[in-house]
């Protein structure tokens, strides 16, 4: 048998629980601010500036927006050696399997039903009828991903969830929605659809490749020769794009394409490990780990200012001059997995930096290898910063905050969407926080109160114990 740990709340790791909770905040708050022409381009994904948001591939460059994203991807993979702790054997093999298959079907389930149940996606013209579906959906939602410990029998809990599953998927299949369509597979939320397919490799990679690191290293070579290998007739090509079986199309639920982001899952991997190994060291002196955490942030902040406003050679060179007296505080705390966080975060940056003039500069739509090792890099730098504010006075409140957020992330995904919205409008306020798009300051404070409202019903859920999983 595998052994999947859900760790208490002691026991978390409370930095990586930070770095998901900023990216699931991150990601809310980005969705929510006033659109247009009121606040600055790089308040939004790069490559949608304002004030029309039209997608445009060939406008390079990253801002915070761009980051939400492989971060949450990145804390996924870190949250693997958190949760199978033992190797792999030829016998514990299906057991394996069926953990990362059931994964994969609960998130395509996810990613499908709170998609179909969003009022403006339920009708053209939403009114109460379907705020309420909304908020019935969300409580179905809590009775299928809802651990249930209260109860003692295990077949009991599988019977409630069973059951509540079977009624969301009939209730969804059978429902007519805007414009006069009716339930469709293609119909999903694409980043949970990314998230199942890295949920479902993701898990078998690190389960048979938890005593081969190199193994796991070598499995991106191998994706990265499919990709550009792809573009020329041939079996790779073939492969690349197999999404059917005879009639029958799975492009819904996977594409070859999606295991480009394995290159931020697998990273964070490895990242995971470390901060297993970090519970166990102390940091030599204070002042060296919050002076190298400062410069972790400063160094994020940086190279969003630079690839924003493509200052690529002093960006590279400021870049240099802050790792390496980052890395001298670091050695100077004493502690080999802060060191290693450091040096795999620093060696991924460069990496990224390098490929940089690839393809037409950083990009996140269409992303890029650059794009990929950044991010990564970035990642690493924000666990370090996480890891030296988690015990400093009033940062520590942020990071436990944070925290908070990121230990229920499916809840915070969704109750925006689910609870928040359709609350608002059946109290007859969403009018207002719908006019709030005046200046920058009221377009900025719309994002932030729609974020507090998600993140209060997270850390109401989260203070109950009502944990979502899959």
């Amino acid at each position: 048998m595998i052994t999947f740990i859900v760790k208490s709340m002691k026991e978390r790791q409370r930095s990586l629980d930070a770095l998901r909770g900023l990216a699931i905040l991150g990601m809310i708050l980005s969705g929510s601010i006033a659109f247009g022409d009121v606040l600055p381009g790089w308040m939004y994904h790069a490559q949608v500036p304002p004030p029309d948001h039209v997608f445009d591939p060939s406008k390079p460059g990253i801002t915070w927006v761009d980051l939400v994203f492989p971060f949450f991807l990145f804390s996924m993979g870190a949250a693997f050696p958190q949760v199978i702790r033992q190797p792999i054997s030829l016998q514990a093999l299906p057991n394996l399997l069926w953990v990362a298959f059931r994964r994969f079907g609960l998130l395509l389930f996810f990613a499908l039903f709170t998609q179909h149940f969003k009022a403006w996606v339920l009708s053209d013209q939403p009114q109460l009828r379907e705020q309420i579906h909304s908020l019935v959906a969300f409580g179905l939602l809590f009775i299928v991903l809802y651990e249930w410990k209260s109860i003692a029998s295990s077949r009991v809990r599988l019977g409630l969830r069973l059951i509540a599953l079977l009624v969301s998927i009939g209730w969804m299949t059978q429902m007519h929605y805007a414009k006069g369509t009716d339930f469709d597979l293609y119909r999903s939320d694409i980043i949970i659809v990314v998230l199942a397919n890295m949920a479902l490799f993701g898990t078998i990679i690190y389960g048979l490749t938890q005593n081969r690191p190199w193994v796991r290293i070598g499995i991106l070579p191998l994706i990265m020769a499919v990709f550009l290998a792809s573009k020329q007739d041939g079996w790779v090509k073939d492969f690349y794009s197999f999404h059917a079986i005879g009639p029958f199309s799975f492009d819904w639920a996977y594409k070859f394409y999606f295991l480009k982001y394995l290159f931020i899952v697998i990273p964070g991997m490895f990242a995971g490990e470390w901060l297993i190994r970090l519970r166990t060291e102390e940091v030599r002196t204070s002042r060296h780990s919050i002076g190298s955490a400062a410069l972790g942030l400063l160094l994020i902040v940086w190279n969003l200012y630079g690839l924003y406003t493509r200052q690529l050679g002093l960006n590279v060179v400021g870049s240099v001059l802050i790792l390496a007296l980052q890395y001298w505080l670091i050695r100077q705390a004493g502690s080999v997995a802060l060191r290693r966080l450091f040096e795999a975060g620093a060696y991924l940056l460069m990496l990224g930096l390098c490929f940089e003039s690839l393809e037409g500069g950083i990009k996140k739509d269409p992303s890029n290898y650059s794009y990929y090792f950044v991010c990564s890099g970035l990642a690493f730098t924000a666990l370090i910063v996480f890891e030296g504010f988690q015990d400093r006075f009033l940062l520590s409140k942020a990071v436990r905050f944070l925290g908070l957020q990121g230990q229920n992330p499916m809840v915070a995904y969704v109750a925006g969407n689910l609870v928040v919205l359709p609350i608002m409008t059946i109290l007859s306020v969403k009018s207002h926080w719908d006019s709030m798009n005046q200046n920058a300051w009221m377009g900025f404070a719309k994002g932030l109160i729609f974020t507090g409202l998600v993140a209060l019903i997270t850390y109401l859920f989260v203070k109950r114990r009502w944990f979502w999983r899959t």
